[in-house]
Parts: structure tokens; sequence; C-alpha cells
């Protein structure tokens, strides 16, 4: 039956889903946010809908991020969201989809399981699981069925995965809880505590991709912030710079440069030495905060490469891992 999607990749975020379709690419890109009607808990919305339906009834709605860390929090929840991606995607209810889930590498296998019986439950046909740093290369384009030590770090918006990958499997792996939604969290802090003003996750998020930086910008750039102050409860606005973000945005970098490190030492010697050559590849949304190569690369002494469409690389790499299936748990 020409033009059905039988086969899907599904990079389930904490903040994002991004569902990959074989010859399409990526076909969907929202938020991994279900708004729930306060009175009744009755699903209202989900993605960017959801997100949207938020700004306008405050009172009414409230949102559930249905993952945390990388894993499911609440599952029912997980199920529905799923399920509704996929009905938007393949129309024809008949011919259900094979669908790969890529999850974080330090994730127990009750995890895993929660993870297929969520997408089988949603209307998959069969669901097999992809640990994210295998997904990341895959994406990146690295081959790696190759006897080579390849070494990638993942950003996502939980975790951030750190691996070295050879011949197919994992060697070394680490997966910390410090990622994107750790740079908005360390924004909120220092906005209240140096300026006595709330800022939302939004907000945070918009500084963070606007002027945020981990390593000194070649040139200094500010924005207006709007946020309630503590003091008068009023709304107020600062500008802010990108030389003051500086600080505790390195400080939380620093987390993934003592997991990349955790990580090298961990690594056969004859694998660094492959690593030491063809240096590391950085996937993930988080890995777009400006300066990320720079400062990774000045700490460990290796080249960087930031992966050509960072954000999508790992449901890219999951879509494409249909064609390894034996990288693929059942």
């Amino acid at each position: 039956m020409p033009g059905l999607i039988q086969e899907i990749g599904i990079d389930l975020g904490t903040t994002s889903v991004l569902v990959y379709v074989p010859d399409k690419g990526v076909v969907l890109r929202e938020p991994s946010l279900v708004a729930i009607d306060a009175g009744n808990k009755k699903i209202r919305a989900v993605g960017d809908a959801a997100q949207s339906l938020l700004s306008k009834t405050p009172g009414e709605v409230i949102a559930i991020r249905p993952l945390k860390d990388g894993v499911i929090s609440d599952y029912f929840t997980t199920e529905k969201m799923l399920r509704n991606f996929l009905l938007r995607i393949c129309k024809n209810k008949i011919l259900k989809p094979r669908v790969v889930i890529c999850v974080p590498s330090s994730v127990t296998e009750v995890e895993k399981r929660a993870v297929v019986e969520a997408a089988e439950a949603a209307g998959a046909r069969q669901a097999l699981v992809i640990e994210e740093p295998l997904a990341a290369a895959i994406g990146a384009g690295i081959d790696i069925t190759r006897p080579v030590g390849s070494l990638v770090v993942d950003i996502g918006g939980g975790t951030t995965d750190t691996a070295v990958i050879s011949f197919g499997g994992i060697v070394v792996s680490n997966s910390i809880k410090t990622a994107g939604n750790s740079f908005d969290e360390a924004i909120v802090r220092y906005i209240r505590d140096k300026y006595g003003i709330a800022i939302g996750e939004r907000t945070a998020e918009n500084i963070k991709i606007n002027i945020g930086c981990v390593f000194p910008r070649d040139e200094e750039l500010s924005m207006d912030v709007l946020g309630r102050s503590l003091v008068s409860g009023l709304p107020k606005t600062v500008n802010v710079t990108s030389s003051e973000l500086l600080s505790p945005l390195a400080e939380c970098f620093t987390d993934i440069i003592d997991a990349v490190q955790v990580t090298l030492s961990q690594t056969p010697p004859e694998l660094v030495s492959d690593i030491s050559t063809s240096g590391i590849m950085l996937t993930g949304g988080g890995s777009l905060i400006s300066g990320c190569e720079k400062l990774l690369q000045r700490e460990t002494g290796l080249s960087v490469t930031l992966a050509e469409d960072a954000v999508a690389c790992v449901a890219k790499g999951t879509g494409l891992a249909l064609s390894v299936t034996e990288y693929i748990n059942r």
C-alpha cells in the first residue's frame, strides 16, 4: 500500500519529541507536554497545542511533562501523548507502524520495558528501543559497525549521555542529569538572585538561545528580560548581557566536562588512541548553546565536532537504526 508509513523512529525526550520517518525526515517536532483539565483531569491538548492552550487558559489547564530525565514518570500520560502523535502521522489505523524509540544509556530494563509497553499501547505494531548514544552516532553519520573507537556526547533536555562506541556497541557510557534544562534552571536562579525577579522556563530558554554562552563570545550581546518583581509583585524589565551569564552557565557545563573525562578514564587505551584522532562528536539540542565546542576542546585537549542538525540527530539515528536492527534491544 503506497504512501503508508510503516516504520517510525522516535526521540522521546524530556522537553521535546521528534519523530523521524525514513525517506521523509523529521515529520514532527513538538514539546513533550500534555495539557490536562484541572477539574476533571481529562487531556485537553498535546504538544504545540498544549503549549498554546496553557498561555490562553492558565486557570483551567495544568501542564504535565510525562517524562523526567529521559524516562517515563507518568505512564498513562506518556501513552496518550504517543497515541496522539502516532495518529497524526499514521492516518491508517489498520496497518500499524513498527517503532524504534531511543532511551538514555543508563536506563534499567524495567524502564526500557515501560517505554516499549507505552508505545505498543499507543498503537505501534512492534516497539524496539535503542540507546541514545548509538542513535546519536548513527544520526551524526558515524559508521558504528567499524572496530574503531568513537566518542559521542549527546546533550539533551533532561540528560547528557557520553559513550565510547566501537564495533556496533557501547564500550563505556555515562549518563548524567545535567543537560539543557539545567542551563535554563541556572539562568532562572541567576536572574532571581541578581535582579530579584522571577522568570518562567520559556523565558529562560529564550535567554539561553539568544545570548547564553559557556565560553566568551566574540561579541557582547544583551537582551531585555521581563519578569515579576519578587518585592513588589509587579512586572519588571532588566537588561541582561551574555558576559554575566558566562559564569553560571560555564559552571553548569563543568558537570558535562567531568562526565566526558570519567568516560575517557574508563576507556581501553587502544580506543583512546582512536578518539585522539577522531575527536568528540557533539549532538543534542543542549549542545547548541554558544561555546560548547570551544570549552570542551580546551578542557579535554581533543578536537570537537558539532553534528549537522544536532537537535534532530538522535531522531534521525533512531529512524535509520531500523535498517540495522541487530543493534536494537528487542
